[in-house]
């Protein structure tokens, strides 16, 4: 049987990678609780790799009350400082103390929009996945102007660790756009 063809960045020997790439990376989502569990490992993600977050996930569900933004927004003192001495996630104080101040800016774009999935699918060109041609992964661009535009909102609305590269990140990852190099399988799935 012939190996499938996936994007460059799959290490092919790291069965977490080969499994999100395959099954999540570029798939529309539209689960206001998985985005805001994207939301929040894109924003420990930075300046760390991928790796260590896949291999933390199950513990930042655990940590974070699976990710239900009502529970994180509610998050004290108390509670932080126990995330901090957590070592199976991410132990930096801003990026915790975000995801609380950012489970609290959710909600109320929740409110505003009636979900979060209504408010940032506005940030492609309607509503719809863009879908790109890209032949190698040098072509992909670490951020673009839909997710600058996407930062400056988020920023504007209280939300913390969402640069224009977390954006893009969160864009390809919940399959706002299709960043598989077209020679990946799933390319040609996620287009079809």
């Amino acid at each position: 049987m012939r190996e499938r063809t996936r994007c460059g960045w799959v290490p092919a020997a790291d069965p977490l990678y080969v499994a999100y790439h395959d099954d999540e990376w570029g798939v529309p989502l539209h689960d206001d609780k998985k985005l805001f569990e994207f939301l929040v490992l894109e924003g420990m993600q930075a300046g760390l790799s991928w790796g260590t977050i896949l291999r933390k996930r199950e513990n930042f569900r655990k940590a974070f009350d699976g990710f239900d933004p009502a529970a994180v927004s509610r998050y004290g003192g108390r509670k932080v400082r126990s995330l901090l001495s957590d070592s199976g996630i991410v132990r930096n104080r801003l990026k915790v103390q975000s995801a609380v101040g950012n489970a609290k800016a959710f909600l109320k774009v929740q409110e505003e929009f009636g979900s979060f999935d209504s408010y940032i699918w506005r940030f492609v060109k309607g509503g719809r996945p863009k879908v790109n041609r890209w032949r190698s992964l040098s072509q992909i661009p670490p951020k673009t102007p839909e997710a600058e535009k996407m930062s400056r909102d988020m920023l504007s609305r209280g939300f913390r660790f969402v640069g224009p590269t977390i954006c893009y990140s969160h864009m390809q990852a919940t399959g706002m756009v299709n960043d598989h190099v077209i020679s990946c399988f799933r390319y040609r799935d996620l287009t079809a």
